[in-house]
């Protein structure tokens, strides 16, 4: 990108400016400077989201922006952390300031929400890619884990499954009305904050249902009964294809979470605070697998979540 590079990535710079006290140096030089708070521990994570695999061409900057944020933030939300600092790696076909100039409006709507602040990056010529690095805060004796389900607790999610493949359904119809939990996930960073010492395992939903539940399982040891009937569907989704897009589908960005129910109340008083309150869909029992039941007779679903080597892009 030659002049055209250094140009871009000023006009990012100003659009994205830091506010958090903890930045001692952001952009501009070859690395940040960051002060990490006392006491806490670091959690990092970094997803690349591509066009035609994470998102569909034809999506705006704005929302691109948005939603590439967004899933990054969800794996801070599972952890229990706090967001604090991000890196951004940038791919892009061609210099084009009114593209990045939304894709910043994006990217700042939502940073600025979640209180945290974009502190260097890279950007290249290439297929159009955003890749995120974020770091957050959590105290150590706190942190979310995927291995500490234990048999007898129960299974929770924080909303609705199924609405980012309801979403992207909308949206390829060309109803972007519908569109908005696909285009736009939410992060579940306060469920996540309030699920610490209470919370037993949890995991976003970002491959479906099955698929990440089974993660939770694979490293509890343990196995997991879900009442079909209890699951959340999407709004106008109540048959079997939003059983199928609730199980299956991704992209929704919930939390999956187990807690013991002597912790019931406790988790209740919490989610007075919350945008909508959990539903509790099943429960953690000995052995392997899922089973899944519907007015308690046992049945069976074929079908995975999203595989990166095993299904068709977007």
């Amino acid at each position: 990108m030659s002049g055209g590079e250094f140009d871009l990535i000023a006009r990012l710079t100003r659009a994205l400016p830091c506010r958090r006290a903890d930045v001692v140096l952001g952009p501009g030089d070859d690395a940040a400077v960051l002060r990490p708070p006392p006491g806490m521990a670091l959690v990092q994570t970094i997803d690349t989201c591509l066009e035609g695999v994470h998102f569909p061409a034809g999506m705006s900057a704005e929302d691109i922006g948005w939603r590439s944020l967004a899933v990054n933030l969800s794996d801070l939300a599972a952890m229990g952390a706090e967001p604090a600092w991000g890196l951004l790696s940038l791919s892009l076909p061609a210099a084009d300031e009114d593209w990045l100039d939304g894709f910043a409006h994006g990217v700042g709507a939502l940073a600025a929400e979640s209180g945290m602040d974009l502190v260097g990056g890279d950007m290249v010529r290439g297929p159009l890619a955003v890749s995120f690095a974020l770091t957050g805060f959590v105290p150590e004796a706190e942190v979310l884990r995927r291995d500490g389900a234990h048999e007898g607790d129960e299974i929770w999610v924080t909303g609705p499954l199924g609405i980012g493949a309801a979403g992207l359904a909308a949206w390829q119809r060309g109803e972007p009305a519908g569109a908005a939990a696909f285009l736009r996930p939410r992060p579940c960073l306060v469920q996540g904050r309030d699920l610490r010492g209470l919370a037993t395992a949890a995991i976003d939903v970002s491959d479906g249902l099955l698929q990440d539940l089974g993660h939770i399982l694979a490293r509890s040891g343990a196995g997991a009964v879900l009442e079909l009937e209890r699951l959340p569907l999407p709004p106008g989704r109540e048959g079997d294809d939003g059983l199928d897009m609730a199980l299956h589908g991704g992209d929704d960005y919930q939390l999956c979470f187990t807690v013991p129910p002597e912790r019931r109340a406790d988790l209740t008083a919490r989610m007075a605070g919350w945008p909508e309150l959990g539903v509790c869909i099943g429960r953690i029992r000995a052995g392997r697998g899922v089973e899944l039941r519907r007015n308690g007779q046992a049945v069976s679903l074929p079908g995975g979540g999203w595989d990166h080597f095993r299904e068709p892009a977007r």
